[in-house]
């Protein structure tokens, strides 16, 4: 598949509805948009309907003020059988200035479905530069810490 099918970039301005009570832009609505993005890249890569199943270490970097230019970059880095792992990249800034200041990172999971909801096959994608296979052994390192996780997780 082509890289335009592999990512997509969201921009829009902060609004006043996304503020907290601390005057920034609320953790809960940068985590729609996180999911947001996710899911229309997921969606664009698969061809087809397609469930959030993990989001994993969102990092909190920078806050995000209202006016701030915001944009959300998704992109696969990591594909399973019926599975894409998204990277998805929180930038901001005030529309004044230049430089966009990275505010947010995680990895999401989807699944891709059927019309029933079972699970279905996705393409694979397959890292060419030296940029994306760091990006597909960072996803595998994660999913390696997210096994041990679980297994902890489980003995309670």
């Amino acid at each position: 598949m082509e890289k335009s099918k592999r990512e997509l970039t969201l921009r829009f301005l902060a609004e006043p509805t996304d503020v907290n009570f601390g005057g920034k832009v609320h953790g809960g609505m940068v985590m729609k948009w996180i999911d947001q993005a996710g899911y229309a890249c997921a969606r664009h890569w698969s061809g087809g309907y397609c469930v959030t199943v993990y989001v994993g270490g969102i990092r909190f970097l920078k806050p995000i003020h209202i006016g701030n230019l915001v944009e959300i970059h998704a992109k696969v880095i990591y594909t399973g059988r019926t599975s894409m792992h998204i990277a998805v990249d929180v930038w901001a800034n005030d529309p004044k200035e230049d430089e966009m200041v990275k505010t947010t990172h995680c990895v999401i999971i989807f699944v891709a479905v059927d019309g029933d909801g079972k699970p279905e096959p996705t393409p694979s994608w397959v890292p060419k530069t030296q940029e994306d296979k760091d990006l597909e052994a960072y996803a595998k390192r994660l999913m390696d810490l997210r096994t041990s996780i679980q297994e902890e997780m489980d003995r309670r």
